[in-house]
């Protein structure tokens, strides 16, 4: 089947699988069919309970990664040391707006079997196409230099290896993570959710040897508030940087043909599913984002040791306040982190390139391609925190061009059928959407000007 198409020829709705196409097709390895029958259980009201939920987990486990990617270990540990917990509540606000966008993401895909770049490649024009794909391919290498960056402070603070074969090291084993793709999605999801499971132990141990105090942290958390100009500049910081433009262009790729909805109520059940792995994912992230805030401002925040604005003086800073083995904790929250956060990075290059103009290169090429930029600035002698900020900065270009055709496409009736945003959801996403893109144009203009 072609699709439909509207007058000028662009695709508005992907062709429904046939009614006897099963997940055992040619080229599904055997492991991603038992998750698809496991599905099919799941949507037909055959499975209970917990079984029911666990072939649905895993595509927001991988998005979650970007909001636990070092960028984010940079930005809280600073507003903590700073300000103590006045900017929890800011926290909690930007998990909840990425909980909305990466679940119209993930239903993009599913209603569509499109991702979202090829979604933008069949609804717009060719020129706005070509324009989008450029910014995002800006955008995934400025992903990557942060990432590699990160993973490298890590092995440079927990081992003592220079930064220059630190990064290369990183990219190799981020390269070694993907190749887990050709054995089925599920193996690369269970190693992803695997550094998402130690990200969230570290952090659990650090917020229980801080001990901070469980009042302020309350207050800090559920009363907005702001101290000075600056404390409003990092607040948009916070949010500003939350929404990753590459994972909202990944996640929709990582539903689209997953589990196959073979008509709009399947959809709509599969959607629900979803839902509760993007609940559930973007939960445990907030979590480590608020213990990282916690903690540093249990540790950081007018003590003797005083404010730290860089993820070196955190680990020493660990070292002092509480001990030797909470600062290798912590380096090893952040080397998962970064190993992660470069894999996903990649992968979302790969979508972009594929939805956009339709090219597929080897893994390999890719992984030099973008992994250069990172090699160059830590081999020129950058400072690693710096650079981590520069590339938030970049990023933070790239979310207008990935929200704005989202927002777009999810209430295009033709295209999402009966997942279509009703008008309700319609207000929200837009309410969400236009505060995000000023914050960073807020951020942005502070900046450079």
């Amino acid at each position: 089947m072609q699709g439909e198409k509207d007058r000028d020829g662009r695709l508005v709705r992907a062709p429904l699988p046939d009614e006897e196409v099963t997940a055992e097709v040619e080229g599904v390895l055997p492991g991603e069919a038992a998750v698809a029958r496991a599905a099919r259980r799941s949507i037909e009201g055959e499975a209970r309970g917990l079984s029911r939920i666990l072939p649905f987990l895993g595509p927001a486990f991988i998005a979650a990664v970007a909001y636990v990617d070092p960028g984010n270990f940079a930005t809280n540990i600073t507003a903590g040391s700073q300000f103590g917990y006045l900017l929890l509540w800011v926290v909690l606000a930007a998990n909840l707006m990425a909980m909305v966008v990466q679940t119209q993401s993930a239903k993009l895909g599913i209603a569509t079997g499109m991702n979202l770049p090829e979604a933008c490649r069949e609804t717009f024009r060719p020129g706005t196409s070509r324009m989008l794909w450029v910014q995002a391919e800006v955008v995934a290498m400025a992903t990557d230099v942060a990432e590699i960056v990160g993973a490298a402070l890590a092995l440079n603070l927990l081992f003592g290896i220079p930064l220059f074969p630190a990064s290369v090291i990183a990219a190799v084993v981020s390269f070694l993570i993907l190749l887990l793709q050709q054995r089925g999605f599920r193996r690369i999801e269970a190693v992803i959710i695997g550094f998402v499971g130690v990200i969230f132990a570290g952090f659990a141990f650090e917020i229980v040897a801080a001990g901070p105090d469980p009042s302020e942290a309350l207050q800090g958390l559920l009363i907005p508030g702001f101290s000075d100009t600056e404390s409003i500049l990092l607040a948009s910081g916070i949010i500003g940087a939350t929404v990753m433009p590459h994972v909202v262009y990944l996640h929709s790729a990582l539903t689209q043909r997953r589990v196959v909805g073979r008509d709009e109520g399947e959809k709509r059940k599969i959607l629900r599913f979803e839902r509760v792995d993007v609940v559930i994912a973007m939960a445990l992230a907030g979590l480590v984002n608020l213990s990282m805030m916690a903690m540093a401002a249990a540790l950081f925040f007018g003590g003797d040791f005083g404010p730290v604005d860089s993820i070196e003086g955190a680990f020493e800073g660990l070292k002092i306040a509480l001990s030797d083995f909470a600062a290798v904790v912590f380096g090893v929250a952040l080397l998962a982190s970064g190993f992660a956060s470069a894999s996903v990075g990649t992968m979302s290059g790969q979508v972009v390139m594929q939805g956009f103009i339709r090219r597929r290169i080897p893994l390999f090429v890719r992984r030099t391609a973008t992994l250069l930029p990172a090699l160059v600035v830590i081999g020129i002698g950058l400072p690693p925190t710096e650079v981590l900020v520069v590339s938030q900065v970049i990023l933070s270009f790239g979310i207008p061009f990935a929200l704005v055709p989202l927002l777009i496409l999810c209430r295009h009736r033709g295209l999402m059928g009966g997942l279509v945003n009703p008008r309700w959801l319609d207000v929200v996403v837009t309410l969400i959407v236009i505060p995000i893109i000023a914050l960073n144009a807020f951020l942005l203009l502070n900046l450079f000007f």
